[in-house]
């Protein structure tokens, strides 16, 4: 009969010594360097490319900005249109460590605007999160990447580099629409971006926009912006102009 290895005494935990209340310090909320960030949906045909590329000039005042191109020079269609002036960087293949690097690139380089025109590719696109899931599916098996699919630690990279940059991000994500059951019925419930569940959460205004060009505001950080519904908008004045104004804008009291 096998016995049981004898107890093991272990002593009482140490208590730590107490953190540097300077390492907690507390300081009044300011917006002082925040730069906008800022996600456009829809379908085909609804403007995302030209809206993004007119609020991307709107936040760069008049200096010239840069466009990661997914859409096979879709938006260079529109170089000099309005004055509007930027460069571009195509790209074909979509792995997000990669979008990562490019935004690095772009703000070594100082511009103040990046536009990221699609990012859906990172997402559905050759070598974008998708892919890259499936192809290690199959080489290591499916349990080891069960969890990756809503919430995969491959886009982790690009999401910090989205936030972490020093100038404003624009990005435009394609749409799709999206239907449920109701008693064995399809019903239309709206559209969502072909991208990560939540990825809206990433950006300070998110907005969608449909196929008469009428931009909704579904999320905005920005009160003047908030549920706001623009039918063809000038993306520099309408919202370009107010996001620039609320960040510049300093913290004041509030009436007792």
């Amino acid at each position: 009969m096998s016995q049981l290895p004898p107890p093991v005494r272990t002593g009482r935990p140490q208590p730590q010594a107490p953190q540097d209340s300077g390492q907690f310090a507390f300081r009044p909320a300011s917006k002082a360097g925040r730069k906008a960030r800022l996600s456009i949906q829809g379908m085909s045909g609804s403007g995302k490319t030209w809206t993004g590329l007119s609020i991307a000039q709107g936040l760069s005042e008049g200096r010239k900005f840069a466009v990661i191109d997914t859409e096979k020079g879709a938006a260079s269609l529109y170089a000099g249109h309005r004055g509007i002036q930027f460069d571009t960087l195509a790209m074909d293949r979509y792995d997000p460590r990669d979008l990562a690097r490019a935004l690095d690139a772009a703000a070594q380089a100082g511009y103040p605007t990046v536009f990221v025109d699609s990012l859906s590719h990172f997402w559905k696109g050759t070598d974008g999160t998708l892919d890259q899931v499936e192809r290690a599916k199959s080489k290591y098996g499916g349990n080891k990447f069960a969890g990756w699919k809503d919430g995969t630690p491959i886009q982790n990279d690009m999401v910090t580099a989205i936030l972490a940059y020093p100038g404003h991000v624009v990005a435009s994500m394609r749409s799709y629409t999206e239907w449920v059951l109701d008693n064995g019925k399809p019903q239309r419930v709206g559209t969502r971006p072909e991208q990560r569940k939540g990825i809206e959460y990433e950006f300070d205004v998110a907005v969608a926009m449909d196929i008469d060009n009428t931009l909704e505001v579904l999320k905005s950080r920005c009160p003047d912006l908030n549920r706001a519904v623009i039918k063809r908008p000038n993306g520099a004045r309408d919202i370009a102009a107010p996001l620039l104004a609320w960040l510049a804008a300093e913290p004041t009291a509030t009436d007792q």
